[in-house]
């Protein structure tokens, strides 16, 4: 049985179909909601450990190695659940406080070149976009229409493979400057990265919400809250990129 597109890997219906359904407890939109809460407070608990060390240092090369830690660790482990979704109620935890180790020495980075204030602010924007498209979401303001996500999945796509290339052609000295620098161009850019990460959050609810409909196993409400959490992290990490780019322009 097909659920609905989602452009996050994570959130497939080949992982869910795989998953079967059942007559039991199932999974639910809320269950999936609390536990993405109490991962992000992983994360939060993974990345005030790494911040600490550069606080204590003063120093952004000290959190270098945590940062490989967290996330060489933090890839690996989403592996682990993308490909053994039942272990997700232990490995989704997991992956949540290796990705705050490696968040927070990102943004010890930022805080060293901008001032830490950039940190809290990309922190009360990537919670008030969450929360802006959860009740946009409920409250049907925003629907996940076909064309929606036809939309939503072709720009995700054109953000990957501009990324993809970008990193390509570093190797060869050759830099995509115009993407990544602090003129108009660039802080378009990144705010319409901003924007379609943040309606990939519509996209991932209502397909969690089509799973539960699905009476999809209790346990995916792990793998749920762990898909939508990659998205999460996505969508900080551009924002923290965005302010830092007009931070660059005063």
């Amino acid at each position: 049985m097909n659920l609905t597109k989602s452009s996050n890997p994570t959130l497939s219906d080949r992982i869910f179909s795989k998953a079967g359904y059942i007559s039991g407890e199932a999974m639910t939109l809320q269950g999936t909601l609390n536990k993405a809460l109490l991962m992000l407070a992983l994360v939060v608990l993974g990345a005030a450990y790494t911040w600490r060390i550069f606080f204590e240092s003063v120093n952004p090369a000290s959190v270098i190695p945590w940062m490989l830690v967290g996330g060489i660790g933090g890839f690996i482990t989403s592996l682990v659940v993308i490909f053994a979704p039942k272990t997700s109620p232990y490995t989704a935890p997991i992956y949540a406080l290796l990705e705050g180790i490696f968040l927070g020495g990102i943004s010890a980075y930022f805080a060293s070149a901008y001032g830490a204030g950039i940190i809290m602010q990309a922190i009360g924007l990537t919670l008030a976009v969450f929360f802006l498209m959860l009740l946009a979401y409920r409250s049907g303001t925003i629907r996940a229409t076909g064309k929606f996500k036809v939309m939503v999945l072709a720009a995700t796509g054109a953000i990957a493979l501009t990324y993809l290339v970008s990193f390509i052609l570093s190797f060869f000295g050759i830099g995509l400057g115009f993407i990544h620098g602090s003129g108009t161009f660039g802080i378009i850019f990144s705010l319409i990265v901003v924007g379609v990460a943040a309606l990939n959050i519509i996209i991932d609810l209502d397909f969690i919400d089509h799973a539960a409909a699905m009476r999809a196993p209790k346990y995916m409400e792990w793998y749920g809250a762990f898909g939508l959490m990659v998205t999460l992290i996505w969508l900080y990490i551009e924002i923290l990129k965005l302010l830092a780019k007009l931070s660059r322009r005063n």
